[in-house]
């Protein structure tokens, strides 16, 4: 069995991308927990979507309209404008004590809004003819929020350079940066975009996290009378979301977590470790109900995630909430000593590492000075976190592996002399001469429906992304030089083959469940075992092994929406270089300006309400850990020995599954995600943690109650509705960001009440100090 994203497990062949026969409840062959149950009465036409093709062809539409132009003057002067607010805006927030991301659905929603409104205020004639050249089209649409995506992130890099000047009085040349934030960000555009053959082309690269952005592009721009419906609901769900995130967001908090065990034992410190949840790193949010969808969907919307990555996630969580607990309270590595939720480094005795004590003129770490104040000490679910990490991070090689080797074969197949040989013969070096039509039977039925009506379009071919790849590789060695990287040539080349690797295991599991996971920690273990001592080191040996399997994983995932948008994929690789370009400018004007005015607070431990220099601080402390520490915290003999081994022991944990499955088909092992399962077992040392049974009930009722129970609702519905509910809960929270929340400066929580405990936990769990 092969992962994938519907994950039913059947013997049938592929059905019809047409309408489904009513006579079909059911593509599965077993009577398992996703076989369809349709009752008599509940209107289906349809069968129940079971694999990626029949999603990706009943959810969203098909067809596509060539005559649509995405390259239109509106196009360029939205997307240019809303990626410089969402650069600025990104970057600021970076230095801000309240985190506020510009999201997808956000971008969609205010272009849509600005589209609109050029279409119907600006006349079309003369000059102000190109500002409304006629009706806001879908592939406009797709083009801006795909520019203005690519520039509203902070660089990793801008983490870098900040470092460097706020802690190390290291000032690069200005050249020098902004070609280290260019070369880090397209380095994994170039990787990943000569991946697309296995990341994205195929069906079963879903992608299930766009499907609700791409169900609404469907209502906001197809006619007929299923769209106006669909549009019907779009807007009533969208206002009555936006209306209701005002009250758990800021009138009735306690709504963010309503715990009856909390409130029959407000004073108990049990309690709150392990029901407690509203507030950061409070507790593990055990049978809390959540009413905040900010919250609810804040990691990945619940009516989009496939029912078995699902189901392999609840078992993680609740693996997680049994070993926090054990580990807690059977005080393994100390843990007593320390907060049960935390992040930092601590004394033996609980209080806070002072990290500047052990660092010599250099800022490397001194040994003598390391002995007076002993090794730092982790939180023991931190611990956790990192070992689940590994094992899940090993263990989805094997996995994908053992279980989609055939999807994946193309990835070291050409690895042959004769391989190598076509494709030296095939490649075109006169890049700029390419007319991109490729040679393929549009009539080959295995052929993805989207990806075969756009093959009338020129593509982006690979040697465009090879070009990407190798001037920002050629910029990276130069730059690693001119910025005091302390970053040696192998290194850098290390982290690269890290990078694509990771890039073509993790991107692909992202692409079929729709989780991605994070590979900072891991990669931040390798550069500390090889460049012992140097934290500014390790902090570009992150840059380059980690972001670029980020940036590669928000490339495939934006030309997943041009393929189901049908956006030429020329289109879209214009509009994801100048937003990654004009976004790492951006971000680097800005990152100087708020470091210049703004140093002696950054530096502060606390801040103020208007700058922090958390994040900052944070990422220093972890290459300072890592780089300068990792010997001393993860060798063999060392305290947290088991954290590197845990890599090891994950490689082998899928394969006990599959030699089940193979043998015994009947107990279903196939139905278990091993990397998924593993990774979630420490998800919760961090954050916010009250949305865990809301979640999984939402995703429930959505995925296999809806989806078994009433297929063609599902189908026409689901997607469209967590499309509203993202984008309306995303524009108020922006607006109560600014508005009460601090984000302009001062904030204005609501008045105390018992719905809004202003003074402890929101859930009234008590407030510990350990």
């Amino acid at each position: 069995m092969s992962l994938t994203a519907a994950g039913a497990i059947s013997e049938h062949t592929v059905p019809s991308e047409k309408a489904l026969s009513t006579d079909d409840k059911s593509f599965d062959g077993k009577g398992d927990v996703e076989t369809a149950t349709v009752d008599a009465d509940s209107d289906s036409e349809e069968g129940v979507l079971s694999n990626e093709r029949d999603i990706a062809t009943h959810v969203i539409s098909v067809d596509d309209d060539p005559s649509l132009n995405p390259w239109t003057f509106r196009a360029f002067f939205i997307g240019l404008g809303l990626s410089t607010f969402g650069g600025v805006l990104a970057e600021i927030y970076y230095f801000k004590p309240q985190t506020v991301l510009v999201s997808l659905m956000f971008l969609a929603v205010v272009s849509y809004i600005l589209g609109i409104f050029m279409e119907t205020f600006i006349p079309r004639r003369g000059l102000l003819r190109y500002l409304n050249p006629g009706p806001f089209n879908k592939k406009e649409n797709a083009f801006v929020v795909i520019m203005a995506s690519a520039s509203a992130n902070s660089a990793l890099g801008t983490e870098v350079l900040a470092v460097q000047r706020l802690y190390y009085n290291i000032t690069p040349n200005a050249g020098a940066s902004v070609f280290l934030l260019f070369s880090s960000q397209l380095l994994g555009y170039g990787i990943g975009g000569m991946m697309r053959g296995i990341l994205l082309y195929p069906s079963k690269m879903l992608y299930p996290g766009v499907l609700p952005l791409l169900s609404m592009f469907d209502a906001l721009y197809e006619g007929g009378m299923t769209a106006r419906k669909k549009l019907r609901v779009f807007y009533i769900v969208f206002t009555a979301i936006f209306i209701w995130e005002l009250f758990p967001e800021w009138i009735f908090p306690l709504l963010t977590g309503l715990s009856i065990m909390c409130l029959a034992a407000p004073n108990n410190a049990a309690v709150s470790r392990v029901f407690g949840g509203t507030n950061g790193n409070e507790g593990l949010g055990l049978l809390s109900i959540c009413f905040d969808w900010q919250y609810i969907s804040g990691g990945v919307n619940p009516m989009t995630i496939p029912l078995k990555a699902q189901f392999s996630n609840l078992l993680g969580y609740l693996l997680c909430m049994v070993v926090f607990v054990a580990v807690y309270y059977n005080n393994i590595w100390k843990a007593q000593n320390f907060p049960f939720l935390s992040q930092l480094l601590f004394y033996e005795n609980g209080t806070q590492y002072n990290q500047t004590l052990i660092l010599n003129s250099n800022y490397q770490v001194d040994p003598t000075l390391l002995a007076e104040q002993g090794i730092p000490y982790y939180s023991s679910t931190w611990i956790v976190n990192l070992l689940s990490s590994n094992l899940g991070l090993a263990a989805t090689f094997t996995h994908l592996l053992l279980w989609n080797r055939d999807d994946m074969r193309s990835a070291w197949s050409w690895m042959t002399p004769s391989g190598i040989k076509k494709l030296w013969a095939n490649f075109d070096w006169k890049f700029w001469q390419s007319d991109g039509m490729r040679k393929q039977d549009v009539d080959d039925e295995d052929i993805d429906p989207h990806y075969k009506q756009m093959l009338k379009y020129p593509d982006a071919p690979n040697s465009w992304y090879f070009v990407v790849f190798l001037l920002s590789f050629v910029v990276a060695l130069v730059v690693l030089y001119k910025t005091d990287s302390t970053l040696p040539w192998w290194g850098f080349l290390i982290s690269l083959l890290l990078a694509t690797i990771s890039i073509l295991f993790f991107c692909a599991l992202a692409a079929i469940t729709g989780l991605m996971f994070a590979i900072q920690p891991f990669v931040q273990m390798i550069g500390g075992y090889l460049h012992k001592g140097l934290p500014v080191a390790n902090m570009y040996f992150v840059l380059y092994g980690s972001n670029s399997v980020t940036q590669a994983n928000l490339l495939l995932r934006d030309l997943k929406i041009a393929q189901y948008a049908k956006l030429p994929p020329r289109a879209a690789f214009t509009a994801q270089i100048l937003g990654t370009l004009l976004g790492a400018i951006l971000n680097f004007i800005m990152m100087n300006s708020i470091i210049d005015n703004q140093r002696e607070i950054l530096l502060s431990v606390q801040g103020t309400n208007i700058w922090s220099g958390q994040q900052p601080q944070m990422y220093n402390s972890q290459a300072i850990a890592w780089g300068g520490l990792s010997h001393e915290l993860f060798s063999v003999g060392q305290i947290y020995q088991w954290v590197p081994w845990a890599y090891l022991v994950g490689l082998f944990i899928p394969v006990p599954f599959w030699v089940i499955h193979r043998y015994w088909p009947k107990f279903r092992a196939d139905y278990l995600y091993t990397p998924i399962i593993a990774y979630y077992i420490g998800w919760l040392c961090v954050g916010i943690n009250s949305s865990l049974l809301s979640y999984f009930a939402i995703a429930f009722l959505s995925q296999w109650w809806l989806r078994t129970r009433y297929p063609r609702w599902f189908a026409k519905y689901n997607y469209i509705i967590g499309a509203a509910l993202d984008g309306g809960t995303q524009v108020m929270v922006f607006i109560l960001s600014f508005a009460v929340q601090g984000a302009a400066g001062t904030s204005h929580l609501f008045a105390p009440w018992w719905g809004a405990n202003q003074g402890g936990n929101y859930d009234r769990c008590l407030m510990l100090n350990d």
